[in-house]
């Protein structure tokens, strides 16, 4: 009989002291006494003890007096950690080890995350970049492989990552599945590298991430029979009811620029939650401080009738379950002890934060930050912003003899934009910008690999006066995407990102009135949360002065419009693009 090691030895004393505790045949670490747990296995809430020991629940019942210490819960409340079940750390605009800093203070202790947007940039060296900076923090980041880098075959990222580059990625620790699947005709034509990743991921038993915007009932099903089995794109009841039908599982999604909760919520209830998960999709670093992340899911699902129990469920136990996350988010014997303390179940006021039953936020205060700034990039990370030499001849738009012309509409609150066509101005042949129409220019230049590539067009939603925008946060290419009222402003705007390598500029006249530098591939920054925040409202004090009748975030909006894959006029930097026919059309109408 073979003798156990010293690792099998310690295995079997933690499992010996875990039953001996569940069984009070010894004291456990911590009990907490007559406290309220939220049941997210029965949907209830119900005062008991919980034991903790050695970082895991041991037991639930009465352990008063079997604990080395004991805390008297009356009239608080513990609920399981809680897990966003898609974000992009990427658009917090900070790197792993801040965004856990902001997520932790909300009780979010785990996040299945993807990274397609630093990998957009960076390849391989940016899944790397995020799997490493991850390591260093209490927050669990479960990573799944970006699967559509670029998103379609229409634009050019800074790589390209094939089924052979994605698949010895499955072995590394912190990789949960196959990140979600934009291309869909990529899917539903058979395209062989496609095909490629998708059985990858089923022969590595890990859950593949859908993305279904606008699908028709044939185009889910064809998803669903590819083993995809989960949606963030949802946005109505409706919606939610065909997928869950077909055994997907439904990320409900409150970001900071798509809040589709409320829609959604009428269609959710206790037979299908179990299908239903919380996701904060794109979440700005000001909006996850003030609001949260999915604990703000949570508030608003309890305020629209949810019953907390079945909301905590679906921001803890259904997402770990979902992602084959294994004893997480629940509070029951052998489960780790990720969990918060709760004043206030219905507004869910969050006052303690454990992982991994260590304290991590006290009073709502961070026990122990981790600096950013130590866990710093490689060099080539942070020098990813080529642009070449431009001028106004670059960014004209020949209107070809007419004046009608395909403009992309701005629809406040969603990434989704529409497809006007209006009748636009013209001088000497060419499109002229009309601020009192509201019709100004939008270009998206290239900036991974000197390709020249600028493509040019007209938008409608801004409101803006003067000025220009511009900055490297452009989904998912994430190439240089700048809009004005003038082609000089906009000429500095790049000017200046280019400086910055990678942010977020507002010029007027010929001077930079704010600026955010990501020098982190262009879309983060290992600076702390207060600069961020800092400078994030000065950008926007500055856009209010240039658009003061403009009533959303210009920057968030702006960074959706070169996202090719969702409807339904969008700009890369190969053309203009319409997602209805899924080609490039031209910005010329003709009558």
């Amino acid at each position: 009989m073979k003798e156990p090691d010293a690792k099998g030895s310690d295995m079997g004393r933690q499992l010996k002291e875990r039953i001996f505790a569940a069984t009070r045949q010894q004291q456990s670490d911590l009990v907490y006494t007559d406290i309220y747990v939220v049941d997210v296995f029965n949907q209830e809430v119900f005062t008991a003890d919980v034991a903790i020991h050695e970082g895991l629940f041991v037991g639930v019942g009465e352990y008063k007096g079997s604990g080395k210490k004991e805390i008297d819960g009356r009239g608080l409340y513990m609920i399981p950690g809680l897990i966003d079940a898609h974000v992009h750390i990427e658009s917090t605009l900070v790197t792993p080890v801040e965004y856990s800093n902001a997520s932790l203070l909300h009780g979010v202790t785990g996040v299945v995350a993807d990274p397609h947007e630093i990998a957009n940039v960076c390849g391989i060296d940016g899944i790397e970049f995020v799997l490493e900076n991850s390591r260093h923090v209490p927050l669990d980041v479960h990573l799944m492989l970006p699967s559509c880098v670029p998103a379609t075959s229409f634009e050019n990222a800074g790589s390209v990552l094939k089924a052979e580059d994605l698949r010895p990625l499955y072995d590394r620790d912190g990789v949960r599945g196959l990140a979600e699947v934009m291309d869909f005709p990529a899917v539903l034509s058979g395209d062989t590298d496609m095909l490629q990743k998708l059985e990858d991921a089923e022969a590595a038993g890990v859950r593949i991430d859908g993305h279904g915007a606008g699908f028709t009932l044939d185009q889910l099903n064809g998803y669903a029979a590819a083993n995809i089995r989960t949606d963030h794109e949802c946005d109505s009841a409706e919606g939610l009811t065909e997928r869950v039908r077909r055994g997907i599982y439904t990320l409900v999604r409150e970001g900071t620029v798509c809040r589709d909760l409320l829609k959604m919520l009428p269609a959710v209830n206790e037979k299908n939650a179990r299908y239903c998960c919380f996701a904060t999709d794109d979440k700005h670093l000001d909006d996850l401080l003030t609001r949260g992340g999915v604990d703000n899911n949570i508030r608003l699902a309890i305020a629209g009738g949810l019953a907390p129990a079945t909301a905590i469920q679906m921001g803890s136990l259904n997402a770990a379950q979902c992602y084959k996350l294994d004893n997480v988010g629940a509070i029951a014997p052998g489960y780790v002890a990720d969990y918060s303390i709760v004043t206030d179940l219905e507004q869910l006021i969050i006052r303690d934060v454990f992982k991994n039953g260590i304290q991590v936020v006290q009073d709502g205060e961070l026990v122990e930050r981790v600096d950013p700034q130590k866990y710093k990039p490689a060099e080539q990370i942070l020098t990813s912003v080529h642009i070449p030499r431009l001028d106004r001849e670059q960014l004209a738009i020949e209107m070809q003899g007419a004046k009608l012309a395909n403009i992309i509409e701005i629809v406040p609150g969603t990434v989704v934009s529409n497809r006007l066509v209006a009748e636009v101005d013209v001088v000497d042949g060419r499109f002229a910008i009309n601020t009192e129409r509201d019709q100004l220019k939008i270009a998206v230049i290239e900036r991974h690999k000197r390709l020249g590539n600028v493509a040019t067009g007209v938008v409608t939603g801004l409101r803006m006066r003067q000025g220009a925008i511009a900055t490297t946060i452009a989904h998912d290419s994430h190439n240089l995407i700048v809009a004005g009222a003038s082609e000089e402003e906009m000429l500095r705007a790049i000017e200046e990102i280019e400086r910055m390598q990678g942010g977020i500029v507002v010029v007027s006249g010929n001077e930079v009135r704010a600026a955010l530098a990501l020098e982190v591939g262009g879309i983060m920054t290992c600076r702390p949360a207060e600069q961020v925040v800092a400078d994030l409202n000065a950008l926007q004090k500055a856009w209010s002065k240039l658009a003061p009748d403009c009533e959303f975030n210009p920057f968030l909006a702006l960074s959706f419009m070169s996202l090719v894959v969702i409807p339904h006029l969008k700009l890369c930097d190969s053309g203009l693009f319409d997602f209805s026919s899924f080609s490039f059309i031209e910005v010329p109408v003709q009558d």
